[in-house]
């Protein structure tokens, strides 16, 4: 992750105030001064700012599981006047929470929002393999068993060819997909690619945490519980399996 961009999720300032503090030498990693916002760092840095320690106690770090509605944008600020996922957790507490990845605007379901840059650094690298659950309403006819095979093999893009995906058909026109790797817009291209263009797109699940009941726009704050499931996830390749969920609750079918 860059520096600005980890100072940012940190809860230090804007990435763009964030790069400026940097470029002022008042940033030091591991002892050394960094003037480089794109200085890639994973969160394991000592990282000081003017002297003071960056990483706050952890008590102070907050975790929200949001229901996003279509029509938000997956960002904490929108430069054209948009609704932002951030805008949907107004009882944050003075905490600046950044979603951890994103949902893109027409796509609803379970956003993740923090100040914890270590825990969304770790949740969204593909080192880290964290699942994804996605439920998609498909056009272009019956999913046909090739065309789910190849979803599960792996599918070229114009950006690579894609790890393979765990996918399950719910219904006629209905697909289950769990993918371990975070490309931009990827369930639809996948699906676009093998003939079934998406219609509706939800996700369901991230990792150990299932949406389950909550309503489309709220939000709340995760249990202590709750975000160390969420670590453990993070803390191996291949952790987060996207099937259990919190509190005995399964995905909603």
């Amino acid at each position: 992750m860059r520096l600005a961009k980890h100072l940012a999720h940190a809860g230090l300032a804007s990435r763009r105030a964030a790069e400026a503090i940097v470029g002022q030498g008042r940033v030091a990693v591991d002892g050394d001064v960094v003037t480089d916002p794109a200085r890639d760092v994973d969160g394991s840095e000592a990282i000081t700012v003017d002297g003071r320690p960056l990483r706050a106690a952890p008590g102070e770090r907050v975790v929200y599981a949001l229901h996003k509605p279509a029509g938000v944008v997956s960002t904490a600020h929108d430069t054209h006047g948009r609704r932002t996922v951030v805008d949907l957790v107004p009882g944050a507490g003075g905490h600046r929470l950044y979603p951890v990845g994103r949902l893109d605007a027409d796509t609803t379901g379970l956003l993740l929002l923090t100040d914890d840059g270590d825990l969304a650094h770790h949740l969204t690298h593909p080192r880290f393999e964290v699942a994804k659950t996605y439920r998609a309403r498909v056009g272009g006819g019956p999913v046909s068993d090739r065309a789910l095979a190849r979803l599960r093999e792996g599918v070229d893009l114009d950006d690579g060819r894609t790890a393979p995906a765990r996918v399950r058909r719910l219904g006629p026109g209905r697909l289950e997909l769990i993918l371990r790797e975070g490309r931009k817009r990827q369930v639809r291209r996948m699906c676009e690619a093998v003939g079934h263009p998406v219609l509706e797109l939800r996700r369901v699940a991230f990792g150990p945490l299932a949406l389950g009941d909550l309503p489309p726009g709220a939000a709340r704050r995760l249990t202590e519980e709750e975000v160390e499931r969420l670590r453990a996830a993070a803390a191996t390749p291949g952790g987060g399996s996207g099937r259990r969920a919190p509190r005995g609750r399964r995905p909603p079918r």
